[in-house]
């Protein structure tokens, strides 16, 4: 997990950048959007923590003992947070 003090500069770093771009017309209180930036980065590292999670306890499962660091692991991991994410409809 980051810090609150990463999280906040990456909101801050994140506003900047689409106020530089264009991309969104601010209209509300900047102040105000830079803390719905952060909500939503922190929303989005717990649900990835839960998909970890989820992925070890699977991992863990297993009746032969993996691993980690193991490229076995390594390519199961992968596998499972794929399929995890596509479980959640996260995939792109």
């Amino acid at each position: 997990m980051l810090s609150d003090e990463k999280i906040i500069h990456m909101s801050h770093v994140l506003f900047k950048e689409l106020k530089k771009r264009g991309v969104v017309e601010f209209l509300e209180d900047e102040g105000k959007i830079r803390r719905q930036i952060r909500r939503s980065i922190m929303d989005e590292l717990k649900i990835a923590d839960e998909m970890d999670k989820a992925v070890r306890k699977k991992l863990a499962s297993y009746s032969k003992k993996l691993i980690e660091g193991t490229p076995e692991w390594e390519i199961l991991y992968k596998r499972f947070f794929q399929e995890e994410e596509k479980r959640r409809g996260r995939d792109t």
